[in-house]
């Protein structure tokens, strides 16, 4: 974090020094993990349903922390406020109106918001400072802690936007306002939340609207919902897909042996190839996303296209592609899961088949509501559609065997397991070299099953 006084804190959030000068400083990170390394930082204290985090202050104050920021006096130096959400709210929003050269990217859609933010994120550290924390803290206490590493040498803020209802997106814009905002696609991600894939968009396009008029939106013109969006925005348009109306297109798409995508990136008069090493078709349409903020930063087109091929995995459990010793080859997918990312993770399996099997181990998709038995068997009619070889279904994911069934023709094998220990057993048992395995599932739900095929076959483990 910058460096701020405790009285400056105080001032922007309302609350109160207490057990320490008022010009003690605070200069490192924001926490609220006590375990967190923060010299000089600022401890969050949060009241848990099993855990008051006041109760970590002195701990946290030992171990470096200048400060706590709480709702109670704990006996150390610190702010004490009224709610500690609102407190780091305007704390972040303070933050980024003293860094005046700061460029805030902000990007959201119902998939691939955290590779993408990733992606983005390696591009433009090319250029400067830019901070694009690994995972997804992208609610309202990750985005604004995710404000407040940024420092005076930072030079770009990437920030992933998620949303659980209307108005979201709207409240962490009000937080830090983007410049540069992307809205990747409008899917049945958390429809069970926003009612519709209609009310998705609305919310989505709330990132748009507060975009300023010297601002960029970044729109997808591959997804109708995402491009209709352009007419919400003050903000100067820019298109990104196969689309030949984008601005940012992708032209003769390939996927080789492994499911990498090649294809010719081409702006106006200018292309350059471009080779990536990330696995699944569906990230053409994330790095376009990529390379039009790199484009808005001043990367030329050539340097963009090197810099796509060099991209990788940084957040874990999202399309992490890995071979085994014994010769099978497994994806790992198992962050998180929705129809529309687990149709992208089963068309990336079909691609990588090759002579040997494909298998899917499809966990439960959540927030779909009343699309919950509708998705899951959309998704089992997609898996056996494309020739999937076996599909395993983990405890509540049952319907996706019901979709498979319905398909005339489709002779896989359908296993239905319990739980997760079930289903390790069901997929480890006959597996030979050249198979491939897809893990997939919200979050939790598989995680077991990818780590015991992580594991050395010959040793049996299974991950916590």
């Amino acid at each position: 974090m910058i460096r701020m006084t405790l009285g400056e804190i105080a001032a922007v959030t309302g609350g109160r020094v207490v057990n320490a000068d008022p010009a003690t400083t605070v200069s490192g990170p924001v926490e609220y993990d006590s375990r967190a390394p923060m010299p000089d930082g600022l401890f969050v204290a949060f009241e848990g349903e099993n855990v008051d985090g006041h109760a970590y202050a002195a701990g946290a104050v030992a171990a470096g922390a200048a400060a706590v920021l709480g709702t109670r006096d704990t006996g150390q130096p610190g702010v004490v406020v009224g709610e500690q959400l609102a407190a780091l709210a305007k704390l972040a929003h303070e933050v980024v109106g003293r860094l005046p050269e700061l460029t805030v990217v902000g990007l959201t859609g119902s998939s691939g918001k955290t590779t993408t933010k990733d992606y983005i994120g390696q591009l433009l550290a090319r250029l400067g400072a830019t901070v694009a924390p690994p995972g997804s803290p992208n609610n309202e206490l990750g985005f604004p802690c995710t404000v407040l590493k940024a420092t005076p040498d930072t030079r770009f803020l990437v920030l992933e936007m998620g949303a659980r209802g209307i108005g979201h997106l709207a409240y962490l814009a009000g937080i830090a306002a983007p410049s540069v905002g992307a809205v990747l696609n409008v899917g049945a991600a958390h429809i069970g939340e926003f009612g519709s894939i209609e009310g998705t968009a609305r919310a989505k396009g709330e990132l748009v609207e507060s975009l300023p008029a010297d601002g960029v939106a970044i729109l997808n013109a591959d997804d109708p919902l995402v491009a209709a969006m352009a007419s919400r925005t003050r903000a100067r348009v820019v298109l990104t897909g196969e689309n030949p109306e984008a601005t940012v297109r992708a032209e003769h798409v390939s996927v080789d042996p492994r499911g990498r995508a090649s294809y010719t990136l081409v702006v106006g008069r200018e292309s350059a190839p471009v080779r990536l090493a990330v696995t699944g078709r569906h990230q053409v349409a994330n790095t376009l996303a990529a390379a039009a903020v790199a484009l808005e930063a001043g990367m030329p087109l050539a340097d963009v296209a090197v810099a796509l091929g060099a991209v990788g995995i940084v957040s874990s459990r999202r399309m992490d592609v890995f071979d085994r010793p014994d010769g099978v080859t497994v994806i790992d997918d198992s962050y998180n899961a929705n129809p529309s990312s687990t149709a992208a993770a089963l068309r990336a399996l079909v691609s990588m088949g090759g002579d040997g099997r494909t298998i899917a181990v499809l966990g439960y998709m959540a927030e779909l509501g009343e699309q919950e038995v509708a998705g899951h068997e959309e998704v089992g009619r997609l898996a056996a559609e494309l020739g999937v070889d076996r599909l395993v279904a983990v405890a509540e994911a049952a319907p996706v065997l019901d979709g498979a069934a319905g398909v005339p023709g489709w002779k896989g094998e359908a296993v239905a397991v319990a739980d997760q220990a079930e289903a390790i057993a069901a997929v480890t048992g006959d597996l030979r070299p050249g198979d491939v395995v897809l893990v997939k599932g919200s979050r939790y739900r598989t995680w077991k099953v990818a780590d015991a095929l992580r594991a050395e076959p010959a040793t049996g483990e299974v991950g916590p």
